[in-house]
């Protein structure tokens, strides 16, 4: 085995500004300690991030936060002379010990960083920011490259919004040369895709040497990625193919029984039957993408547990596949209308959050009539009635499932459990979107669900792949791109 190259990254920023929070994101470990003070992080701690067959490490250190900068940056100027270093390593040692561990963090970022990751509170206007032109002069006697990220930025934004932020520092940054990018990268919020561009960044501010260790680090951390995303892509493919495939027979009826129900004198029978077969294809389906929330988690790194996963839909979700003979057609045409009543009336646990939805209270309405029953025993030879998921409620699970996937990418283990939140709103209209893009593949795929529910998860996993792409790739556009042309 040949002896590769280790390359550092140190997070600096000033005090609780996020860095330990963004570690622990990147990482996907809970690392040192986060809560809201100043001074948390005493001591400079490596951890290492990725690393190679060849034997290439990725170091992240995180270091303590930056207070008084102002004497700090003097204090660093008199490094040199006899005096600064008896004010540094006796005076301060003993009467400051904050300040002391801030220099001793600085001279070893001067020591061991390839490349400096500079976090700044982005909810803060930039001139406001009084700490930020002499934090910026200790990143010059460092003498590292700096590339700045945008931390604390809030709810998720279109990104335009974001990218007016990023010139907005960006030009305010311009005067410093050793600035050499800035990036939105959240500890809260970052979705992984963002992660490539700050790669790239690093990349193209190594010294030539360099370049060929951190690409094949560079590889190895998108090859990661990208594997999570795969599994991420199954995991949700999983409870949607087994609904499509899922179904409840019905017990048989006699004409007399369909013809009084036809003038209102017979529903308790057939109607309580339905409810149950209801409430049992519910209770299968919230398990199912209860299943699939905590597999989400897990693959992203996070801790927690999924909250309950619900069913949003009225009785037009509800398919029913009855057989009808022909010569009785004119007799049951309306033969399965009339009303389901309290089912799965607790699942209801108010509110539309992170779920796939909510199925409240009573499920109402007509279930269609013989016409659309005879196509479907037409075409699949049915002897008796079921009720099964309809195709339009199965296209808006997979818009919850996108949601789904886009909540989980970009939540921060910083954050702490995982917990249910609301999504924001333009996320709404962008699943939306990005699943009538592909209806019709959508439909080629719910046309599988007469086979072996693996055989459907083979067909539905890679057209999730694809809308989960574009999703993405509306957000970050060419991000995922670059995930699949690394750096060489």
């Amino acid at each position: 085995m040949t002896s590769g190259a280790t390359i550092s990254l140190s997070l600096i920023s000033h005090t609780n500004a996020g860095k330990t929070t963004l570690a622990r994101t990147l990482l996907a470990q809970s690392v040192g300690e986060v809560r809201d003070a100043a001074h948390v992080t005493v001591a400079t701690t490596a951890y290492p991030l990725i690393d190679t067959p060849q034997g290439d490490q990725l170091v992240l250190w995180d270091t303590p936060g930056f207070g008084d900068s102002v004497r700090l940056v003097k204090r660093l100027r008199q490094h040199g002379n006899p005096i600064g270093w008896f004010m540094s390593q006796v005076w301060d040692r003993f009467s400051d010990q904050t300040f002391w561990l801030n220099q001793l963090a600085v001279r070893n970022t001067r020591e061991q960083a390839d490349v400096v990751l500079y976090l700044v509170n982005a909810a803060e206007e930039p001139d406001d920011a009084g700490y930020l032109a002499p934090e910026l002069s200790v990143l010059e006697w460092i003498g590292k490259p700096v590339i700045v990220l945008l931390n604390q930025t809030g709810a998720r934004r279109p990104r335009e919004d974001e990218a007016r932020d990023e010139t907005r520092w960006r030009s305010l940054l311009q005067q410093w040369p050793q600035v050499k990018a800035v990036l939105s990268l959240d500890a809260f919020a970052r979705c992984w895709v963002q992660e490539f561009a700050l790669f790239d960044s690093v990349d193209a501010v190594l010294g030539a040497a360099q370049r060929g260790p951190f690409a094949r680090l560079s590889l190895a951390w998108r090859e990661r990625r990208m594997a999570q995303f795969s599994q991420a892509m199954r995991a949700l493919a999983v409870p949607l193919a087994r609904a499509a495939c899922d179904q409840e027979a019905m017990p048989p009826t006699s004409m007399r029984e369909r013809a009084m129900r036809m003038t209102g004198l017979a529903r308790g029978r057939q109607g309580g039957a339905q409810g149950r077969a209801m409430s049992a294809m519910a209770t299968r389906l919230e398990a199912g993408l209860q299943e699939s929330m905590q597999q989400l988690i897990a693959i992203h790194g996070l801790e927690g547990k999924a909250a309950r996963e619900v069913v949003e839909q009225v009785v037009r979700d509800v398919q029913v596949d009855a057989p009808v003979d022909e010569s009785k057609a004119a007799l049951v045409g309306g033969a399965m209308s009339g009303a389901l009543s309290g089912v799965a009336a607790d699942l209801a646990t108010g509110g539309l959050s992170l779920g796939a939805g909510m199925l409240t209270g009573a499920v109402l309405g007509a279930f269609g009539g013989a016409g659309l029953a005879r196509g479907f025993n037409t075409l699949r030879h049915k002897s008796q009635t079921v009720i099964r998921w309809d195709p339009a409620f199965l296209q808006q699970q997979v818009s919850g499932a996108v949601l789904r996937y886009l909540a989980v990418a970009h939540y921060g283990r910083g954050r702490g459990e995982w917990q249910q939140r609301i999504y924001p709103e333009f996320w709404h209209a962008l699943a939306v979107k990005t699943v009538a893009d592909h209806v019709h593949a959508l439909d080629e795929v719910w046309e599988l669900r007469e086979g072996p529910p693996e055989a459907l998860v083979d067909a539905l996993a890679p057209l999730l792949d694809d809308m989960a792409r574009a999703a993405l790739d509306s957000l970050y556009p060419g991000a995922l791109q670059q995930a699949e042309s690394p750096t060489h």
